[in-house]
């Protein structure tokens, strides 16, 4: 894809935030003359990001290049904000359902049992939020072990 990536517009933003430094470029190609036929692609998309941050009290620089393809055509910026957008719910949603509830390490396997098992993950993301709860595994934790916590969640008090 590099060979036939030509930048035609780009955006950059620097985000700080967890202990790290990231430094994005958003760059658009929008003349695909070189692309083999691809039916509805308008808009191939480019993300370079770099990342400064400390590991063990030493400064580290990680770099990452990634493509996105589109079929409709908007701004460089509007891009950046539409792909930091997907990445914000993968990391509310599916990184907390992985990483808090176990669910790439469930064993659960037959049929409709995966199915239940997500919409009660997901019922219960749900009740933490509208409950004021910020920090899944902590709610999590307190459900577990505090009758008065679930109480207060079901509204049973």
């Amino acid at each position: 894809m590099q060979a036939h990536f030509m930048t035609e517009e780009s955006y950059a933003d620097i985000s700080k935030g967890h202990g790290r430094i990231e430094h994005r470029v958003v760059s658009l190609c929008t003349t695909l003359d070189n692309i083999p036929a691809w039916p509805g692609l308008q808009t191939l998309i480019r993300v370079e990001s770099q990342r400064q941050f400390k590991k063990g009290g030493h400064p580290c620089l990680e770099t990452e290049t990634r493509y996105y393809i589109a079929s409709f055509v908007e701004s460089a910026e509007a891009f950046a904000y539409r792909i930091r957008g997907y990445w914000g719910v993968e990391n509310k949603v599916h990184h907390v359902r992985d990483v808090t509830q176990g669910e790439d390490a469930s064993r659960i396997r037959m049929h409709p049992l995966p199915q239940i098992f997500a919409v009660a993950r997901n019922f219960a993301l749900n009740l933490y939020r509208s409950n004021a709860f910020d920090n899944m595994a902590q709610a999590e934790r307190r459900c577990k072990y505090g009758l008065e916590t679930l109480k207060r969640i079901f509204r049973m008090k």
